[in-house]
């Protein structure tokens, strides 16, 4: 094939293996974007403005994403961090996005059941690492030729019950009221904030990271900073104080040590970077917590140890509730890659309540004084879905007053 002669075919590529990542960036067959996971894909696909819950989400809203963006092929990996590749292009399917378009699965390691399963839910390719790019450039060009007249049908609804969560105008009016009055309130309080974080540190003001909300959606999300800036790079000096980290994880695979050099316990996978026996991948899965909570960081600034024991970090937050990313009460917003690791319908319930300042599990917390595990937090996010109201709010609010000055950084 005389690839100079041809147009290069724009790709979604989802995943993070840096070698198949640069023979398709390096390839003049194809113009390449390149997204780390399924959530932040669904977000670029839909315009930021995705409101998935789990697989056997409801339909019946026959919600229509306009697709805007000019793609010829979607090439995904199947192990992602949260959802694998599978269990994305159900995603797509179910919420009939990009359903034309041909998506095309790469695995790392051979298994059958894998590509079975792949075929079976109507995947239109699969290929291990052992890729041929030409091969993959005529595949798409005939498979979108084949989707031309394709009309996706409706997947089976397992769960008539499920909606997505809409604030109550009462609850609505309260957090603008609310936040308004605090923000007036509370004004020369940030201001002398704003210059504490200044002497002790250089750098913002304010941290802004992206957040996950109420029914997945992506905000920025404000707070005071509380660490020193260069804190995001230390993230893997600190990760062994990680509060959730209930399991250590050996790093060579101690049964493949038994056997004669060259021979593996188990097949051979890709994880994070590296090949390794599935073994040893399945055990650092497990142990991958899906937060990260470091008691005493040594990240914290003074001034930040400060504003976080008092929770005046927070006070940015209030904008966040002006603007409706966030209500007074509701499940803390968490980051992206913790949002995507909660993908089991079992803990993704939690998403269907507001994200909030304040909430049910930090009052738990912070009244007892005790340590919270991960299994906890989840279930009290998932108690106050499914049971919150306005009068519950109120009393919420009623004993976070009471908590608030505490001994603990929480």
């Amino acid at each position: 094939m005389d690839e100079t002669a041809i147009t290069p075919l724009k790709i979604l590529y989802i995943g993070n293996d840096h070698q198949t990542i640069d023979q398709f960036q390096k390839s003049v067959l194809f113009e390449v974007t390149q997204l780390p996971n399924g959530l932040a894909a669904l977000y670029w696909l839909t315009d930021s403005d995705f409101n998935l819950f789990d697989l056997d989400q409801d339909t019946r809203f026959e919600k229509v994403y306009q697709q805007t963006h000019k793609i010829d092929a979607i090439i995904c990996e199947f192990i992602l961090p949260g959802i694998n590749g599978l269990l994305f292009f159900q995603k797509l399917k179910l919420n009939k996005v990009y359903q034309k378009t041909p998506f095309i699965l790469i695995s790392f390691f051979r298994d059958e059941n894998v590509k079975r399963e792949a075929y079976n839910i109507g995947l239109d390719d699969f290929y291990h690492k052992e890729i041929n790019l030409s091969n993959i450039h005529s595949r798409i060009l005939f498979l979108k030729k084949f989707k031309t007249d394709y009309v996706p049908k409706p997947m089976s609804l397992q769960d008539e019950n499920m909606t997505p969560y809409t604030t109550p105008l009462p609850k609505r009016v309260f957090d603008v009221l609310v936040s308004g009055t605090a923000l007036l309130i509370l004004s020369p309080i940030m201001l002398l904030t704003v210059i504490a974080i200044l002497a002790e540190s250089h750098g913002k003001v304010y941290y802004i990271a992206k957040r996950v909300g109420s029914n997945y959606k992506i905000f920025d999300f404000y707070k005071f900073r509380s660490m020193y800036p260069d804190a995001d790079m230390r993230i893997k000096d600190v990760a062994h104080l990680n509060q959730y980290l209930s399991e250590s994880v050996e790093v060579k695979c101690s049964e493949c040590a038994k056997l004669p050099e060259g021979q593996l316990c188990s097949p051979i996978v890709y994880y994070d970077g590296e090949e390794i026996c599935e073994r040893l991948a399945n055990k650092k899965r497990s142990a991958k917590k899906a937060f990260l909570k470091i008691k005493d960081d040594p990240r914290i600034t003074k001034v930040g140890r400060f504003i976080r024991m008092t929770s005046i970090d927070e006070l940015p937050q209030l904008f966040n509730i002006l603007k409706g990313d966030m209500s007074i009460v509701g499940n803390r917003p968490l980051p992206m890659n913790e949002a995507e690791a909660l993908t089991k319908k079992k803990w993704s319930r939690r998403f269907r309540a507001p994200a909030g300042l304040t909430g049910l599990w930090q009052v738990e917390k912070r009244g007892k004084k005790g340590t919270m595990s991960e299994e906890e937090r989840f279930a009290l996010d998932n108690y106050y879905a499914e049971h919150n109201s306005f009068w519950g709010d109120l009393k919420l609010i009623i004993r976070t007053f009471a908590v608030f000055i505490q001994k603990e950084n929480v």
